[in-house]
């Protein structure tokens, strides 16, 4: 039906391998989801499945034509939707879960990286900065900008200090280390975008 899931990331562990090793985990819990609508060329001009993540508290005070909206798939009201491409047969109301995936399959991970705030030229740009020495005066600075006479101005896409992270961010090709339908966990190795809580769409690679 979809090649993907929703999820929200857990947290970081690590296990042992077949040969010892110890591998760094990422938990995301993933799913379980519900096809809350089919979308087709001909009413929307796309192909595609909206599907929501259930939890285990609904949203909140649901206004009627949120009610309305997920009538159709016997669903509560969901708060976290996402759209996937259309893989197969599927109707509103049908289940996915987390054994879509299994062990040694290797998935690309979607969600917005952690923000770190206004950030300098040094931790933003990885500038190396001038020297540390007492009267340097130019410890972190960026340095020149630009040019006085031509272009006499500051050229676009300079590399200066801002704000840095809060981006969308997929890391691609991890390899699944576990899947545990009963507790609706998928363990993959190494590290996904964001901070605990964040939310994550996990797709087949």
């Amino acid at each position: 039906m979809v090649d993907g899931l929703i999820g929200k990331k857990v947290g970081m562990t690590q296990a042992f391998d077949a040969q010892g090793n110890a591998v760094p985990l990422t938990v995301i819990q993933a799913g379980p989801c519900t096809v809350i609508q089919r979308k087709t060329k001909a009413k929307d001009g796309y192909d595609a499945y909206q599907i929501g993540l259930v939890e285990a508290k609904p949203a909140r005070k649901p206004s009627k034509a949120q009610q309305g909206h997920f009538l159709k798939s016997g669903s509560p009201v969901l708060k976290v939707l996402r759209e996937f491409p259309v893989k197969g047969e599927g109707k509103e109301g049908d289940q996915i879960f987390v054994d879509i995936f299994e062990a040694g399959q290797k998935v690309h991970v979607t969600g917005v990286g952690k923000g770190k705030g206004f950030q300098g030229v040094v931790k933003r740009h990885h500038f190396k900065g001038g020297a540390g020495a007492h009267g340097s005066m130019f410890h972190r600075a960026p340095g020149s900008i630009g040019a006085s006479s031509y272009p006499s101005r500051v050229v676009l896409g300079l590399r200066m200090g801002g704000r840095m992270g809060g981006d969308t961010v997929t890391v691609r090709n991890l390899r699944v280390f576990e899947a545990d339908r009963e507790h609706n966990l998928l363990m993959v190795e190494g590290a996904v975008p964001g901070a605990n809580g964040t939310v994550v769409v996990i797709v087949k690679a």
